[in-house]
């Protein structure tokens, strides 16, 4: 009985700490061609930890390395976590393990990657010149996007060429990307690569003839075959087809439909705490491997009951890991809550095909309750009316205006009086002005009233702590915000901050962010533009800038 209890006691003593930190890992895939990259994703919520890649050298090359951090709310907490996407290519054939990784003080599971050789590349090993055909899957679903990459391996320098794929009947073929040099040992000799990349798209099921790859070159020839204009060495070769096996679209499929290997939706912003009247930044990050951004339905816009939700148009980022295409979209939404409390944020949730084990499968996110205050973009609700106080005109059955009193005035003469008391008030505005000193100095800068008494040098609102923190996850008015606070005094609007800035490259990301809130620019472009001109914060002019002149003369002369 004390052992059981004590059992117990060292659980519920572990259990908090289990859920503090977790590592894991995850290959995008289990099988390659051997000189084919594959992808290995690392995440850990271990704060400022790295993975220790020195157990992958043996047997891998890391070409690439990226790192990407999200923060998203657990069960009312909120978590953070750093993604870690390693580009790996095996070094050798046959079934590789991919050790346990050390990140910060804990370790990931162990991996199993399956390397095939290349069959192809080997049988023509002993040319000087030949091609290959890589297929991601030969055995694909209807409008499933399969990676096709054509390979030309050469041992003798090559002067010019041309490498290219003809279309399939029914298939779409589609080049992707720029031509991709490297250089590979097969059987004892050196051959340089050149790969190019397409996008196949069936459009029916049934038996796909893919054609050969073709390449129509010029070899490097001797000194005496140019000075006598005798062998060129010109090269056309061409690959063997390759046959692939369309699946049709099982009847049990969700729709839209999506074949793809892998999808995966996150939060990569989500505010702590919301304000009313006040817009705040949601974004949401899908990850598909095997599509692309033209396949991939809309993603619905959250419903929020009690606020309201503006979205961003979408930024997006197309790659082939492994010759497999992969893209990732992050949608940014601004909310805007209308009332004090908790906002409830339902999680969005989009159904796709798994090609790899052929089910339907769906990918939801949970469900978010972000605390709400009274924020200063909204009026709070009015108090309650003190008995005491003079009641206010309140219309009668009979037309009758009533006061608080028993006395009563017409309804059609209200629209007199108030007449008469605005024309009052107007003729005690001028008189005022009139008996000024100097009268009131109007700028002529957009009508702006210019207080003589108001420091030139006050300080500023924003920090450069603010404009990055906006420039990550702020939304475009939230970014104008800042850097006209940033000013001192802080400028009025966009063309006030515009004719401050010192640089060109600033004065020009504030053109892009004009023209993205206003004209119909790119927010996207706009967002890329400023971070990289306000990287060292705003150079501002020597000296105080003021307001220019215009050509128009002033609305009230002295």
């Amino acid at each position: 009985m004390k052992h059981r209890v004590l059992i117990l006691l060292c659980l519920l003593v572990a259990w908090p700490f289990s859920l503090m930190a977790a590592t894991r890992a995850w290959l995008e895939q289990p099988t390659v061609t051997l000189g084919q990259a594959v992808t290995l994703n690392v995440e850990t919520d271990a704060v400022s930890a790295t993975p220790d890649l020195t157990p992958l050298m043996r047997d891998f090359e890391v070409e690439g390395q990226s790192d990407s951090r999200s923060v998203g709310l657990v069960n009312g907490r909120v978590r953070s976590s750093t993604m870690f996407a390693l580009t790996l290519r095996p070094r050798r054939a046959g079934t590789l393990a991919i050790p346990a990784l050390q990140v910060g003080g804990e370790r990931t599971a162990p991996l199993m990657l399956e390397v095939t050789a290349t069959p192809t590349a080997s049988a023509a090993s002993n040319g000087l010149v030949f091609v290959e055909t890589e297929i991601d899957d030969p055995s694909p679903y209807v409008q499933q996007s399969v990676g096709v990459t054509v390979r030309l391996y050469y041992a003798t320098p090559l002067v010019s060429g041309q490498l290219d794929l003809d279309p399939p009947e029914g298939a779409l073929l589609q080049r992707v990307g720029d031509i991709v040099q490297s250089s590979r040992e097969i059987d004892g000799r050196r051959y340089s690569t050149a790969e190019r990349r397409f996008l196949l798209v069936p459009e029916r099921s049934g038996p796909l003839t893919l054609p050969g790859p073709r390449f129509s070159g010029r070899g490097a020839g001797g000194w005496m075959d140019d000075l006598l204009g005798g062998n060129s060495r010109e090269v056309d070769i061409t690959g063997s087809p390759r046959t692939l096996q369309v699946r049709a679209q099982p009847a049990n499929a969700p729709q839209p439909w999506l074949p793809v290997r892998d999808l995966r939706l996150r939060y990569t912003a989500v505010p702590d705490q919301l304000r009313t009247g006040e817009a705040a930044t949601l974004a949401i990050e899908t990850t598909v491997i095997g599509a692309t951004q033209a396949q991939l339905p809309e993603l619905p816009v959250p419903s929020i009951p009690g606020a309201q939700v503006f979205a961003e148009p979408p930024q997006y980022d197309e790659t082939f890991n492994g010759g497999t295409p992969q893209v990732k979209l992050t949608h940014r939404y601004s909310v805007v809550p209308s009332q004090p409390g908790s906002l409830s944020v339902p999680g969005v949730a989009m159904a796709w095909w798994d090609v790899r084990t052929g089910t339907a499968k769906r990918a939801t996110l949970q469900d978010l309750a972000i605390p709400v205050v009274q924020g200063s973009g909204q009026a709070a609700h009015p108090p309650a009316r003190d008995a005491a106080a003079p009641m206010a005109p309140a219309a009668t059955d009979d037309g009758v205006m009533a006061l608080s009193g028993d006395r009563r005035l017409p309804a059609h003469l209200w629209p007199w009086l108030a007449a008469g008391f605005a024309l009052l008030w107007l003729a005690t505005l001028v008189w005022g002005l009139s008996r000024r000193p100097g009268g009131a100095n109007v700028a002529r800068n957009r009508g702006h009233v210019t207080d003589p008494a108001r420091p030139m040098t006050s300080s500023a609102t924003h920090t450069a702590a603010d404009l990055k923190r906006v420039l990550d996850a702020g939304d475009l008015d939230d970014i104008e915000a800042v850097l006209c606070g940033m000013a001192r005094p802080a400028a009025i609007d966009l063309d006030d901050l515009q004719r401050r800035l010192a640089m060109p490259a600033q004065r020009a990301a504030v053109d892009l962010l004009r023209r993205a809130r206003w004209a119909g620019g790119d927010p996207a472009q706009a967002r890329l533009a400023l971070r990289e001109a306000f990287r060292g914060g705003p150079q501002w002019q020597a000296g105080n800038v003021g307001v220019a002149d215009e050509p128009l003369p002033p609305l009230y002369p002295r």
